[in-house]
Protein backbone atom coordinates (compact mmCIF):
# COMPACT_ATOMS: atom_id res chain seq x y z
CA UNK A 1 0.00 0.00 0.00
CA UNK A 2 1.44 3.09 -1.22
CA UNK A 3 0.00 6.66 1.02
CA UNK A 4 1.22 10.33 -0.06
CA UNK A 5 2.15 11.31 3.23
CA UNK A 6 2.59 10.53 6.89
CA UNK A 7 -0.75 12.19 7.18
CA UNK A 8 -2.34 9.81 5.37
CA UNK A 9 -0.75 6.97 6.20
CA UNK A 10 -1.99 7.92 10.43
CA UNK A 11 -5.43 8.89 9.04
CA UNK A 12 -5.62 5.57 6.50
CA UNK A 13 -3.12 2.88 7.62
CA UNK A 14 -2.61 3.41 11.17
CA UNK A 15 -4.46 -0.48 11.72
CA UNK A 16 -0.84 -1.72 10.82
CA UNK A 17 0.71 -0.01 13.69
CA UNK A 18 -1.39 -2.70 15.76
CA UNK A 19 0.64 -5.68 15.04
CA UNK A 20 4.54 -5.15 16.16
CA UNK A 21 7.14 -4.96 16.23
CA UNK A 22 7.39 -2.43 13.40
CA UNK A 23 10.53 -1.75 11.44
CA UNK A 24 10.11 1.93 9.90
CA UNK A 25 13.04 2.24 7.12
CA UNK A 26 14.40 5.79 6.08
CA UNK A 27 15.34 5.82 2.53
CA UNK A 28 17.75 8.68 1.68
CA UNK A 29 18.87 7.46 -1.49
CA UNK A 30 18.19 4.68 -3.97
CA UNK A 31 21.34 2.34 -2.40
CA UNK A 32 20.60 -1.30 -1.54
CA UNK A 33 16.60 -0.42 -0.87
CA UNK A 34 15.88 -3.65 -1.85
CA UNK A 35 18.31 -5.62 0.13
CA UNK A 36 17.32 -3.24 2.95
CA UNK A 37 13.99 -4.17 3.30
CA UNK A 38 14.30 -8.38 2.60
CA UNK A 39 16.88 -8.27 5.92
CA UNK A 40 14.51 -7.08 7.94
CA UNK A 41 11.63 -8.95 7.09
CA UNK A 42 13.81 -12.10 7.10
CA UNK A 43 14.10 -10.74 10.53
CA UNK A 44 10.30 -11.51 11.40
CA UNK A 45 8.84 -7.83 11.31
CA UNK A 46 5.22 -8.32 10.36
CA UNK A 47 5.44 -4.54 9.25
CA UNK A 48 7.45 -2.54 7.57
CA UNK A 49 7.11 1.16 6.74
CA UNK A 50 9.34 2.38 4.23
CA UNK A 51 9.50 6.15 4.19
CA UNK A 52 10.72 7.08 0.34
CA UNK A 53 10.88 9.33 -2.12
CA UNK A 54 8.86 9.37 -5.16
CA UNK A 55 11.40 8.01 -7.27
CA UNK A 56 11.70 4.92 -5.97
CA UNK A 57 10.99 1.64 -7.60
CA UNK A 58 10.35 -1.41 -5.83
CA UNK A 59 9.90 -5.21 -7.10
CA UNK A 60 5.99 -6.04 -7.19
CA UNK A 61 6.56 -8.45 -4.41
CA UNK A 62 8.52 -6.05 -2.00
CA UNK A 63 5.80 -3.29 -2.81
CA UNK A 64 3.05 -4.99 -1.65
CA UNK A 65 4.87 -6.07 1.51
CA UNK A 66 5.28 -3.25 2.55
CA UNK A 67 3.51 0.05 3.64
CA UNK A 68 5.12 3.19 1.46
CA UNK A 69 5.19 6.40 2.55
CA UNK A 70 6.09 9.31 0.15
CA UNK A 71 8.14 11.27 2.76
CA UNK A 72 11.68 13.22 1.42
CA UNK A 73 14.28 13.46 3.78
CA UNK A 74 16.04 16.20 2.25
CA UNK A 75 14.75 18.34 5.06
CA UNK A 76 16.31 18.14 8.34
CA UNK A 77 14.94 16.20 11.35
CA UNK A 78 12.76 14.63 8.81
CA UNK A 79 12.95 11.21 10.43
CA UNK A 80 12.75 12.42 13.55
CA UNK A 81 9.53 13.67 13.10
CA UNK A 82 8.28 10.53 11.30
CA UNK A 83 9.56 8.69 14.24
CA UNK A 84 7.50 10.72 16.67
CA UNK A 85 4.61 11.13 14.68
CA UNK A 86 4.57 7.08 14.80
CA UNK A 87 5.42 7.05 18.08
CA UNK A 88 2.26 9.24 19.12
CA UNK A 89 -0.19 6.45 17.04
CA UNK A 90 0.99 3.10 18.24
CA UNK A 91 1.64 3.35 22.22
CA UNK A 92 2.62 -0.13 23.62
CA UNK A 93 4.17 -1.10 20.09
CA UNK A 94 7.68 -2.35 19.66
CA UNK A 95 9.18 0.17 17.47
CA UNK A 96 12.25 0.27 15.23
CA UNK A 97 13.90 2.30 12.86
CA UNK A 98 16.87 2.50 10.53
CA UNK A 99 18.25 3.71 6.87
CA UNK A 100 18.47 2.28 3.96
CA UNK A 101 22.28 -0.17 3.46
CA UNK A 102 22.03 -0.65 7.44
CA UNK A 103 21.13 -3.96 7.95
CA UNK A 104 20.01 -5.18 11.92
CA UNK A 105 21.93 -8.06 13.82
CA UNK A 106 20.77 -9.63 17.57
CA UNK A 107 22.49 -12.43 19.36
CA UNK A 108 21.33 -15.56 17.71
CA UNK A 109 19.48 -13.73 15.11
CA UNK A 110 20.00 -16.72 12.78
CA UNK A 111 17.49 -18.83 14.68
CA UNK A 112 15.42 -16.77 16.26
CA UNK A 113 12.72 -13.97 15.39
CA UNK A 114 12.45 -10.53 16.30
CA UNK A 115 9.89 -10.87 17.97
CA UNK A 116 11.03 -13.63 20.20
CA UNK A 117 14.00 -11.26 21.02
CA UNK A 118 11.74 -9.05 22.23
CA UNK A 119 9.20 -10.75 24.46
CA UNK A 120 12.35 -11.98 26.34
CA UNK A 121 13.56 -8.44 26.51
CA UNK A 122 10.26 -6.96 27.80
CA UNK A 123 10.00 -9.91 30.44
CA UNK A 124 13.50 -8.18 31.63
CA UNK A 125 11.55 -5.26 32.37
CA UNK A 126 12.87 -3.47 30.07
CA UNK A 127 11.68 -1.07 26.87
CA UNK A 128 14.49 -0.30 24.68
CA UNK A 129 17.71 -1.89 23.21
CA UNK A 130 20.62 -0.14 22.85
CA UNK A 131 22.32 -0.77 19.44
CA UNK A 132 25.72 -0.21 18.23
CA UNK A 133 26.12 1.19 14.12
CA UNK A 134 28.62 -0.68 12.98
CA UNK A 135 30.46 0.75 9.90
CA UNK A 136 30.42 -1.52 6.90
CA UNK A 137 32.59 -0.41 3.95
CA UNK A 138 33.76 -1.98 0.35
CA UNK A 139 37.61 -2.52 0.44
CA UNK A 140 38.05 -2.12 -3.42
CA UNK A 141 36.87 1.62 -3.60
CA UNK A 142 37.77 1.63 -6.99
CA UNK A 143 35.35 -1.00 -8.10
CA UNK A 144 32.81 0.27 -5.22
CA UNK A 145 33.18 3.85 -5.21
CA UNK A 146 30.41 4.76 -3.39
CA UNK A 147 31.83 1.57 -1.07
CA UNK A 148 28.50 -0.50 -0.84
CA UNK A 149 29.14 -4.20 -1.50
CA UNK A 150 27.29 -6.89 0.28
CA UNK A 151 30.11 -9.30 -1.07
CA UNK A 152 32.27 -7.11 -0.11
CA UNK A 153 31.70 -5.65 2.79
CA UNK A 154 34.58 -5.08 5.67
CA UNK A 155 34.10 -3.73 9.42
CA UNK A 156 36.53 -2.91 11.97
CA UNK A 157 37.61 -5.18 14.24
CA UNK A 158 39.16 -2.54 16.79
CA UNK A 159 39.17 0.32 17.80
CA UNK A 160 35.45 0.87 19.40
CA UNK A 161 35.47 3.03 23.06
CA UNK A 162 33.22 4.83 25.55
CA UNK A 163 33.66 7.27 27.25
CA UNK A 164 30.65 8.98 30.35
CA UNK A 165 28.09 10.30 28.87
CA UNK A 166 27.68 13.84 31.00
CA UNK A 167 24.38 15.87 32.29
CA UNK A 168 23.64 18.87 30.98
CA UNK A 169 26.04 21.30 33.24
CA UNK A 170 29.00 18.63 32.75
CA UNK A 171 29.70 17.85 35.91
CA UNK A 172 28.12 14.06 36.68
CA UNK A 173 28.12 11.13 34.47
CA UNK A 174 24.76 9.98 33.79
CA UNK A 175 24.05 6.29 35.70
CA UNK A 176 24.15 3.37 32.96
CA UNK A 177 24.74 5.45 29.69
CA UNK A 178 27.85 5.94 27.97
CA UNK A 179 28.68 7.53 24.46
CA UNK A 180 30.50 5.03 22.31
CA UNK A 181 33.03 5.67 19.53
CA UNK A 182 34.34 3.89 16.67
CA UNK A 183 34.76 2.74 13.18
CA UNK A 184 34.94 5.33 10.41
CA UNK A 185 33.72 8.33 12.09
CA UNK A 186 36.75 7.72 14.74
CA UNK A 187 39.38 7.47 12.01
CA UNK A 188 38.02 9.80 9.60
CA UNK A 189 37.10 12.14 12.40
CA UNK A 190 37.83 15.34 10.47
CA UNK A 191 35.42 14.59 8.08
CA UNK A 192 32.67 14.24 10.64
CA UNK A 193 30.88 16.87 12.41
CA UNK A 194 31.40 16.40 16.40
CA UNK A 195 27.32 15.68 16.88
CA UNK A 196 27.50 12.68 14.46
CA UNK A 197 30.40 10.95 15.95
CA UNK A 198 28.58 8.60 18.47
CA UNK A 199 27.96 5.14 16.87
CA UNK A 200 24.99 4.37 19.54
CA UNK A 201 21.43 4.84 18.27
CA UNK A 202 18.84 3.73 20.65
CA UNK A 203 17.00 1.75 17.54
CA UNK A 204 14.54 -0.67 18.77
CA UNK A 205 11.74 0.78 21.89
CA UNK A 206 8.79 0.84 23.04
CA UNK A 207 6.21 3.43 22.28
CA UNK A 208 4.38 5.13 24.85
CA UNK A 209 2.40 8.13 25.63
CA UNK A 210 4.90 11.58 25.62
CA UNK A 211 7.84 9.78 24.31
CA UNK A 212 10.01 11.48 22.13
CA UNK A 213 13.05 10.86 19.95
CA UNK A 214 15.89 13.66 19.93
CA UNK A 215 18.13 14.63 17.37
CA UNK A 216 20.89 12.77 18.80
CA UNK A 217 19.10 9.58 18.83
CA UNK A 218 18.29 9.36 22.75
CA UNK A 219 14.79 9.41 24.06
CA UNK A 220 13.29 12.00 26.23
CA UNK A 221 13.11 9.16 28.81
CA UNK A 222 16.30 9.36 30.18
CA UNK A 223 15.42 5.39 31.17
CA UNK A 224 15.77 4.67 27.61
CA UNK A 225 19.26 5.74 27.02
CA UNK A 226 20.43 3.01 29.16
CA UNK A 227 22.58 0.52 28.36
CA UNK A 228 21.16 -2.02 31.14
CA UNK A 229 18.77 -2.35 33.99
CA UNK A 230 20.53 -2.30 37.61
CA UNK A 231 21.16 -5.22 38.24
CA UNK A 232 22.44 -7.34 34.80
CA UNK A 233 23.35 -6.94 31.89
CA UNK A 234 20.95 -7.11 28.87
CA UNK A 235 20.57 -7.57 25.40
CA UNK A 236 22.46 -4.95 23.19
CA UNK A 237 21.95 -5.18 19.33
CA UNK A 238 24.14 -4.13 15.92
CA UNK A 239 23.42 -2.40 13.32
CA UNK A 240 25.79 -3.13 10.34
CA UNK A 241 26.11 0.21 8.33
CA UNK A 242 26.99 1.31 5.45
CA UNK A 243 25.81 4.69 5.76
CA UNK A 244 28.67 6.64 7.24
CA UNK A 245 31.10 4.93 4.63
CA UNK A 246 28.92 5.95 1.18
CA UNK A 247 28.49 9.55 2.82
CA UNK A 248 32.28 10.11 3.25
CA UNK A 249 33.08 8.75 -0.23
CA UNK A 250 29.88 10.91 -2.29
CA UNK A 251 30.83 14.06 -0.47
CA UNK A 252 33.12 16.29 -2.43
CA UNK A 253 34.50 17.65 0.95
CA UNK A 254 36.15 13.90 1.60
CA UNK A 255 36.08 11.64 -1.01
CA UNK A 256 39.67 13.19 -2.67
CA UNK A 257 41.29 12.40 0.98
CA UNK A 258 40.37 8.71 1.47
CA UNK A 259 41.93 6.18 -1.36
CA UNK A 260 40.58 2.89 0.78
CA UNK A 261 39.36 2.50 3.75
CA UNK A 262 41.25 -0.64 4.44
CA UNK A 263 43.50 -0.89 7.37
CA UNK A 264 45.26 -3.38 9.25
CA UNK A 265 42.62 -4.04 11.74
CA UNK A 266 39.67 -4.30 8.60
CA UNK A 267 38.07 -7.76 8.48
CA UNK A 268 35.45 -8.95 5.71
CA UNK A 269 32.05 -9.23 7.01
CA UNK A 270 30.71 -12.56 7.77
CA UNK A 271 26.86 -11.36 7.76
CA UNK A 272 26.40 -13.76 11.12
CA UNK A 273 25.83 -12.42 14.36
CA UNK A 274 28.53 -14.61 15.74
CA UNK A 275 31.12 -12.63 14.72
CA UNK A 276 29.76 -9.49 15.94
CA UNK A 277 29.53 -11.14 19.05
CA UNK A 278 33.40 -12.15 19.38
CA UNK A 279 34.56 -9.06 18.59
CA UNK A 280 32.15 -7.55 21.51
CA UNK A 281 30.34 -5.21 19.24
CA UNK A 282 26.89 -6.91 21.17
CA UNK A 283 25.61 -8.62 24.34
CA UNK A 284 23.60 -11.43 24.61
CA UNK A 285 22.55 -10.75 28.61
CA UNK A 286 20.67 -13.02 30.01
CA UNK A 287 19.65 -14.40 26.32
CA UNK A 288 20.86 -17.80 25.81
Amino acid sequence: MRYPSLDAFLKDGKAALAKGPVAMIFVEDLVEVDSTIRHHMNLGFPTVLLFAPGELSLPRHLAEDVHRIDHPLQRAGAHIQAVNAVIAAAPGTWLYYCFNAEYLFFPFCETRSIAEMLAFHTEERRDAVLTYVVDLYAADLETHPDAVSLEDAHLDKSGYYALARLDPDGNQPKERQLDFFGGLRWRFEEHVPPASRKIDRIALFRAKKGLTLRPDHTFSDEEYNTYSCPWHHNITAAICSFRTAKALKTNAGSTFDIPTFHWHNSTSFTWHSKQLLDLGLMEPGQWF
